[in-house]
């Protein structure tokens, strides 16, 4: 496999569609995830055209009162729906135009853990759902993440 130079995301993608190995797509995703992502401890643990699983530490991410912050909430659920995109968008870099969260309870501790479906796959807008729980299961956070798919090149 060869990854062309340049940013790690965009080498990333480039490699995402000759690669099909998970634990080698899993890798991938771990270089690319980006600086954000990396400080606020989100990890990708399971990556397929159905399904993006994440899981984030509550600890670092929360506001002056103790809880995790909505912010911190949006960033892990725009982080799942790009990813969730560079692995639809067919070679395309994932860039969000349109996030909406709702923020159903608060978490204090341990991890919330996020999956991302697909709700629209088109050729230049995909649309994902991103739920976004506690270690109990209970629903912290909907969101929804749309992207717009950019040729690389352009």
């Amino acid at each position: 496999m060869t990854v062309p130079p340049g940013p790690a995301g965009t080498r990333a993608i480039a490699a995402l569609g000759e690669d099909p190995d998970p634990a080698h797509v899993l890798a991938i995703l771990h270089e690319m995830r980006g600086e954000l992502a990396e400080k606020m401890g989100i990890e990708i643990t399971e990556f397929t055209r159905d399904r993006v699983v994440a899981t984030m530490p509550v600890a670092g991410n929360r506001q002056p009162f103790g809880l995790l912050h909505g912010g911190a909430s949006a960033a892990l659920a725009e982080t799942m729906g790009s990813f969730h995109g560079s692995l639809v968008g067919a070679g395309k870099a994932p860039l969000g135009i349109d996030l909406n969260c709702t923020h159903h309870r608060s978490a204090t501790d341990g991890f919330v853990t996020a999956v991302s479906t697909p709700s629209h796959l088109g050729r230049t807008i995909c649309t994902f759902e991103i739920v976004i729980s506690d270690e109990t299961e209970r629903r912290i956070c909907s969101a929804r993440l749309t992207v717009l798919l950019r040729d690389l090149g352009a």
